[in-house]
């Protein structure tokens, strides 16, 4: 089962559930940057049970880029 959610920014955020066999459940959050992986699946894995096992992919250490500056219009 895969979820799908469009952010204020339109980037598409999914998370992934893989229901195996003896009723164990995998999720994988695709689309986030940082820490915002937690706070899409918090309320998820409050429902499912115990969390036994959290392995975090390269993007959960990366750091959001803001672009910030000044700009200067002239009139002709």
């Amino acid at each position: 089962m895969v979820l799908n959610q469009l952010t204020n920014g339109m980037k598409q955020q999914k998370v992934k559930f893989t229901i195996r066999q003896d009723g164990t459940i995998t999720e994988e959050v695709m689309g986030v940057i940082g820490n915002e992986c937690e706070n899409l699946t918090k309320r998820i894995e409050e429902r499912l049970g115990v969390v036994e096992r959290v392995e975090h992919k390269a993007e959960y250490y990366e750091q959001k880029q803001t672009t910030e500056g000044n700009v200067t219009l002239y009139d002709n």
